[in-house]
């Protein structure tokens, strides 16, 4: 291990740059460190108010991004970047719900009857309901009173939203933070990540070491910018900003290991109702980051999210790499002498 704070986390397999490591803020050089904090967020519960992305920006000051509409969902933030540092992302899918809950299944409902019905019904009254609805148009049984079941044209499949706040990693092996040449991103006594921009050159070699694109430029001045976990808040105790505001704590913040903890109940639950699909991201210390201080509960697999399914931190090869630079290097010298020891005198 190393004593220097920001240098990289040397993991339990040898390799400083990748592998688990229990202990990440010990090994960037705090011996003291307090137990490492992070992000779960339970997409399950989401429901898409961006409380989170409006708090972000208000407690760290980031500009104002355009807010302009994708024209595929109502997001209007449309990923992150050095201006957005919480993105809430909006997945519309024809596909079944999962795990509904009894008396309230949408199998066989036709949407444009239901609509039709709506506010002429006595089992869906609305504005200026006045008149039963005509033969043929009630809501059909099984719908929930009052609702219409979206549905595709041809009946047979339905809608559902996904919703998912995305943030910053942290990640346990960080590759943005090798490649810095400043010291401008270091890892702090909480295993996080954070970046200093008043000693930023614009260099831009985090931008593509990240394997989740998240670091991003301005292009006023070409300094990166993103998530630090609200590291002011935490040195004071507080909660970071966004999961000070979630209302449905989608986002929760503590000790990673008992948001592992959390997580991995939640996840038995959501199984146990019937939501086969529902599984974690970034936990796993054994992964291509050596897990991930900020992960998720997600219903679908990770490239619906526009997550990578298979992230790995892009200097984990570098140790490897330059012994096999070092080792071409050395038969090319030895190459070199032994061809001036045979040269004639």
């Amino acid at each position: 291990m190393t004593d220097d704070i920001g240098a990289p986390a040397v993991g339990t397999d040898g390799n400083p740059l990748s592998g688990p490591q229990p202990e990440v803020a010990r090994a960037a050089g705090y011996p003291d460190a307090p137990p490492r904090m992070g992000f779960f967020t339970d997409t399950s519960v989401c429901i898409g108010c961006k409380a989170c992305e409006v708090a972000c920006k208000e407690w760290n000051a980031i500009p104002e991004d355009g807010l302009e509409l994708t024209g595929m969902s109502y997001d209007n933030t449309q990923g992150l970047g050095a201006d957005t540092w919480r993105h809430v992302a909006f997945i519309e899918q024809r596909k079944p719900l999962g795990g509904q809950e009894p008396g309230v299944s949408h199998d066989d409902v036709d949407v444009f009857a239901a609509a039709r019905g709506l506010g002429a019904s006595p089992s869906s009254p609305g504005p200026g309901a006045t008149a039963p609805a005509p033969p043929g148009t009630q809501a059909p049984a099984g719908a929930p009173a009052g609702e219409i079941s979206p549905l595709a044209p041809d009946g047979r499949t339905e809608l559902r939203w996904l919703m998912s706040s995305d943030v910053c990693k942290h990640c346990t092996h960080a590759a943005c933070l090798d490649v810095c040449p400043t010291g401008s991103l270091f890892r702090t006594e909480f295993g996080t990540v954070v970046v200093q921009e008043d000693i930023c050159n614009g260099c831009g070699y985090c931008v593509p070491a990240c394997p989740y694109g998240v670091i991003d430029q301005r292009p006023d001045d070409g300094r990166v910018w993103k998530c630090t976990l609200c590291y002011d808040r935490l040195g004071v105790g507080m909660e970071p900003a966004c999961a000070k505001s979630c209302p449905t704590d989608s986002i929760q913040f503590g000790p990673l290991d008992e948001l592992r903890e959390r997580a991995a109940a939640r996840v038995a639950q959501l199984h146990a109702a019937g939501v086969t699909d529902a599984r974690l991201y970034g936990e796993d210390p054994d992964d291509g980051v050596g897990g991930d201080g900020a992960f998720f509960l997600l219903l679908d697999e990770p490239e619906v999210y526009g997550l990578p399914p298979d992230p790995v931190v892009t200097t984990r090869d570098l140790p490897a790499m330059w012994r096999h630079a070092a080792a071409a290097a050395a038969a090319l010298a030895a190459l070199a002498v032994a061809g001036f020891a045979r040269r004639p005198r």
